[in-house]
């Protein structure tokens, strides 16, 4: 969990001299030393840039199997730049619109008015974080769901839109989701389609780096984190968004890169767009997603002014921390700066009116105090202690796994009388 701070951004970056696709003997170099320190069995870094891709890969994919080029690791929520670029082709062809209530293409009038195809791709839905049953239908999941704020009024990170926004691509394509992923983005790209319950993709572990973890993910939610893929098919995917092979036209990838105004993605990014993430600031910008399945964590970033696209999968739990230095040494390596912003402000004593409930559908978190007189978070029972509020309303929990203090989200509201939480990107209203 990071947090950023926020600040005014340019909607176009000034363009920065990228000197080529890195040096591959450094990247060589640093894959394998970096997934030795976070304790990842296997990853592959690509980059594409100056009209050449350089990949490496070190360590073994599961089961004895060496991670190799053409290994896939299930990329998580980075799927949703799939169904996000699949749903903005289908918006250019006319076959969906932006804006028009999603009810009336469904044919579900009783959904909200105001639920529509650019607030699912945006986060603005205002739908939950998860369906309270995976194992039901999604229609019947948005019409039961309680909304966290109203459709356009904030941000709140939630997987329940992304399978909607695939309900839509079925009900327009006459296809299941995989199929017209498939069909109409991946093949076109010479991508593979491979699943995270396809034979032979990696195998996530769990942070200690041995322990093997097995894939869970509902069939509903497919279109929010079904795919697995290289790091070279990342690239492939990232590329698009730059006009190659020119699957979107410049309107639409304009419409899908610009950061929607309401949507604020405390400790995610500095902005959203529809399914692309917006990282930097006027000097540069990054856009891009992460993803992480059951024991992987997987990252991809376009420059935004088209000099290239980097992308790491790793099958390993301590891949995010292995994202986070590898960003760290990107200009040591030939590429632009990744710089993560912390929020600057002091602790204060944490006011007794934020102690309480709060939720997110299904998903409860509870302020309480601990043993010890100081706080703690709650997440549906699993604690994490040593709870500290900043002037600015952020806060930070002990993280179990490092022993380290880790941003963590922040309180809505004035201190004392918060009247809600983020955290991870989903608001959670207090109840």
């Amino acid at each position: 969990m990071v947090m950023h701070s926020r600040k005014e951004r340019s909607a176009v970056p000034r363009p920065r001299p990228v000197p080529g696709a890195g040096d591959a003997d450094r990247l060589a170099a640093a894959l394998p030393r970096l997934a030795a320190r976070h304790r990842v069995p296997g990853a592959q870094v690509a980059v594409w840039s100056g009209g050449e891709t350089v990949m490496v890969q070190t360590g073994v994919a599961g089961g004895g199997r060496p991670m190799r080029e053409d290994s896939r690791v299930p990329i998580g929520s980075i799927t949703k730049v799939a169904t996000a670029t699949l749903a903005m082709m289908l918006v250019a062809e006319g076959d969906l619109g932006l804006d028009q209530p999603v009810g009336e293409i469904l044919g579900e009038p009783v959904l909200s008015a105001g639920l529509t195809l650019r607030r699912l791709l945006s986060h603005t839905g205002g739908l939950p974080s998860d369906p309270a049953d995976a194992a039901g239908s999604c229609r019947k999941e948005v019409r039961a769901a309680e909304f966290v704020c109203e459709p356009g009024a904030a941000f709140s990170y939630s997987n329940l839109g992304y399978a909607l926004a695939g309900l839509l691509i079925e009900e327009v394509t006459g296809m299941g989701w995989r199929e017209a992923v498939e069909s109409i983005l991946l093949r076109p790209l010479e991508i593979e389609p491979v699943y995270v319950d396809s034979p032979g993709v990696a195998t996530g572990h769990a942070r200690d780096g041995e322990r093997p973890l097995a894939q869970v993910l509902p069939p509903m939610l497919d279109p929010a984190g079904a795919l697995a893929l290289s790091a070279r098919d990342l690239v492939a995917l990232g590329r698009v968004h730059l006009g190659k092979p020119g699957l979107l036209d410049v309107v639409t990838a304009s419409d899908l890169h610009r950061p929607v105004p309401v949507a604020e993605p405390f400790g995610l990014a500095e902005g959203w767009g529809l399914g692309l993430a917006c990282f930097g600031d006027e000097d540069f910008r990054w856009l891009g997603h992460d993803g992480t399945a059951d024991g992987t964590s997987c990252h991809l970033r376009i420059d935004q002014a088209g000099a290239c696209v980097l992308a790491l999968t790793a099958n390993g739990a301590g891949g995010t921390d292995l994202w986070h230095d590898l960003a760290g040494e990107l200009p040591e390596l030939g590429l632009p700066p990744h710089r993560v912003q912390s929020a600057e402000s002091c602790p204060i004593p944490l006011p007794d009116g934020d102690f309480g409930s709060y939720r997110n559908g299904a998903i409860g978190y509870t302020v309480r105090p601990d043993a010890d007189g100081g706080a703690c978070l709650d997440v549906d029972g699993d604690v994490f202690p040593d709870l500290t509020r900043y002037a600015d309303g952020s806060f930070t929990v002990r993280d179990p796994a490092t022993g380290r203090a880790a941003p963590c989200g922040r309180f809505r509201g004035e201190p004392g009388a918060a009247t809600a939480v983020e955290i991870g990107g989903r608001l959670a209203r207090r109840c």
